[in-house]
């Protein structure tokens, strides 16, 4: 790596004093230890038949439960400020609250070892006993999240809420290729309301425990039309409602766009939204690729591994003439540019300062140059979005270990480590180690400026 040009001639541009360098997991996908929490609707999901590309389910998973000293020794070695990490509501619930205690385990490590604890509180893994279609998920929800900040809040300064309740609405309760696997279309709303407000509900019991510094993790991408023909913009329009502003809009200005809240569930929309508008400390963002989107051509498209239905009012186009990773999706840097850009513009200064809260790629192989080159142009693109006045607090990679991919299974490598699911050996790839190298050369960076200024 050592002649790389992108290490010794191009060096990642400097980020702001104080920036946030962090990597991503998620409960679901690397914890294991089924035995010790309570069925999620993932379980559910995962143990019927096709419904996991390669049968898998994440009953081991990294076996992170068990080797947690391990995969923090990773996060020391690599020189990440953060993880972000979340907490298994089925886990935190398990033979009343015991299974909090891995949670405390796990925080005391990461203090020990210098890595600040960032909890997501809920990223998909739904007890199966509850149901976002109901409302009363929400408040479930927020007495949670209490539990857990009344457990953990003496360590734990920075929480995030919820991770991308446009997914789970979309994939999950309204195309069921994600669980619980509903198929229900528009009828899948109530499931981002409900999310929207359990997200309000679980700022109002973090504010309640003394916590200051709080985000959601929002999944957002700019949305490309497939042409300047009007049906094409009008459906790339809709589409952008669905999918960027139907769940930032809620959340930095306390209404939803015109026309979805009067198909939002509830008697009094207007005093969720004051809930939903809970003040918040910066806005997390997962970012991944823009989307290309005509309109509707009249039958089931294949994109991305997901059927897309003919009776959408819209269709998932491939962007042509650029790289793709293993998984199919585009690799377009200048889209994170983009987004942050056009968020500036549209919400003003209603929009918070940003975290990327994930971004990352699948690849295979544990010399993962093109892992390099993503993660490379992602940051050139941040740092630019940063020149132009956008307020970036924070960049978490995603991830950082190979892990149960969710519908995909094991197929999928998004790993900083390399992790052998027979044997749980983690095995660093050329990617830990050039991020490594880069944090290393921010911080030396940052010294100098600081002992110059």
């Amino acid at each position: 790596m050592a002649n790389d040009p992108r290490d010794a001639a191009h060096p990642i541009p400097q980020f702001p004093a104080g920036f946030l360098w962090g990597v991503s997991t998620s409960a679901h996908q690397i914890e294991g230890a089924v035995d010790e929490r309570e069925p999620s609707v993932w379980d559910t999901f995962t143990a019927e038949p096709g419904r996991v590309k390669d049968g898998s389910t994440a009953a081991r998973a990294c076996d992170h439960f068990h080797r947690y000293p391990e995969d923090v020794a990773l996060l020391k070695g690599l020189g990440v400020d953060a993880y972000r990490f979340s907490i298994s509501w089925p886990r935190a619930v398990f033979d009343n609250g015991r299974g909090l205690d891995f949670y405390d385990r796990l925080v005391d490590e990461l203090c020990a070892a210098g890595v600040r604890p960032v909890p997501t509180l809920f990223h998909w893994d739904l007890p199966a006993n509850l149901d976002w279609l109901e409302r009363d998920t929400a408040s479930r929800f927020a007495e949670y999240v209490s539990v857990v900040a009344d457990r953990l809040g003496d360590r734990v300064k920075k929480w995030i809420t919820i991770n991308e309740p446009a997914e789970h609405t979309l994939l999950g309760h309204a195309l069921g290729t994600h669980a619980p696997g509903r198929q229900l279309l528009f009828d899948a709303l109530p499931a981002a309301h409900h999310q929207l407000l359990g997200h309000g509900l679980a700022v109002q019991a973090l504010r309640a425990a003394g916590a200051t510094d709080i985000g959601i993790a929002n999944s957002h991408g700019p949305t490309w039309p497939a042409s300047r023909e009007p049906a094409d913009l009008e459906a790339a329009a809709f589409y952008d409602v669905l999918l960027n502003r139907l769940f930032a809009e809620p959340v930095l200005l306390g209404e939803y766009p015109e026309g979805l809240g009067e198909l939002m569930p509830g008697g009094d929309v207007q005093a969720d939204l004051k809930v939903i508008s809970e003040p918040l400390d910066w806005y997390g963002i997962n970012y991944y690729a823009p989307t290309k989107v005509g309109a509707p051509q009249g039958t089931e498209i294949e994109f991305g591994g997901i059927t897309m239905p003919a009776e959408l009012p819209f269709s998932v186009q491939q962007i042509e003439g650029v790289p793709v990773t293993d998984f199919g999706w585009p690799v377009v840097p200048e889209g994170l540019t983009e987004l942050l850009t056009t968020f500036r513009e549209r919400y003003g200064d209603r929009l918070l300062p940003v975290v990327i809260t994930e971004n990352g790629c699948s690849y295979d192989g544990v010399d993962d140059q093109a892992r390099i080159a993503y993660l490379d142009g992602h940051l050139r693109a941040l740092h630019r979005a940063s020149e132009a006045g956008v307020d970036v607090r924070g960049y978490f990679v995603w991830s950082l270990l190979d892990n149960f991919e969710w519908a995909e299974g094991y197929e999928q490598r998004f790993g900083l480590v390399h992790v052998d699911y027979e044997t749980q050996t983690r095995t660093p790839k050329a990617s830990y180690a050039w991020l490594r190298d880069v944090l290393r050369d921010q911080k030396s960076q940052a010294q100098r400026s600081q002992a110059q200024g």
